[in-house]
């Protein structure tokens, strides 16, 4: 048995089932996103505990023993991680939208694709958001996916780069967080982000949906205090 409980049998299993009628081609393509969305996921599981470790005081030549690395490799990796305070929500949201891209063959990731992400983490604050105020889950993913970019000749491999404005939405997406007073950037924060990259697809799209800055900060606040009455903060 695997330490995550989880056969290469299973895996075979749930992608012929989620995909019937494909051919051999095809689902090597799948396998092939399947396993890069494993890969990003055992980063970002290293990543949380990494950040545990340092602050539990363990130095980085001692991360680095642990990992198999050089103190120098395991710090470059490990430090100046803009996900370092996402939530599990949203850095799962990241991954969802790195393989809307691969899918959709882009070789950068969008905001239009950190939109996909958030409605592809139905957990999330943004999800709820988003579907409370601007209708059904298809009605927005068609919004979105209406303003995709041509596909590309073949899915990218590896790591897909953010696009300058990514960037900037995740940025803005910290500040969010900090403006509630919360010291972890979740879902609800990184749909601020976006539409406050004015100048963004995802900004755009939320905009004809109906949404405004000041609309969707009052929306967000309303989500997260529903979460703390929740959670009985």
């Amino acid at each position: 048995m695997s330490p995550l409980n989880i056969s290469l049998a299973d895996l075979i299993a749930r992608l012929d089932e989620d995909l019937p009628d494909a051919g051999h081609l095809t689902r090597i393509s799948e396998a092939r996103l399947r396993a890069q969305t494993l890969s990003d996921l055992g980063d970002q599981l290293i990543d949380h505990y990494v950040s545990k470790a340092k602050a539990a005081g363990a130095s980085w030549s001692e991360i680095g023993d642990a990992i198999g690395v050089t103190r120098q490799a395991a710090q470059q990796r490990h430090t100046s991680n803009p996900f370092e305070r996402f939530t599990k929500l949203n850095r799962h949201s990241i991954v969802v939208a790195q393989e809307a891209a691969r899918t959709h063959k882009h070789d950068t990731i969008g905001t239009e694709h950190v939109l996909l992400g958030l409605l592809g983490e139905p957990q999330g604050g943004a999800y709820k958001v988003l579907v409370a105020e601007a209708g059904p889950e298809r009605k927005i993913r068609d919004a979105v996916e209406a303003t995709l970019p041509p596909a590309g000749r073949k899915a990218p491999r590896g790591h897909i780069p953010f696009r300058p404005e990514t960037v900037e939405a995740i940025g803005e997406a910290s500040r969010a967080a900090a403006e509630f007073g919360n010291d972890w950037v979740g879902t609800e924060h990184a749909l601020l982000g976006l539409i406050r990259t004015e100048e963004s697809v995802a900004a755009r799209i939320l905009r004809d949906l109906g949404f405004t800055p000041d609309g969707l900060y009052e929306a967000v606040r309303a989500e997260l205090a529903d979460q703390a009455h929740a959670s009985g903060a």
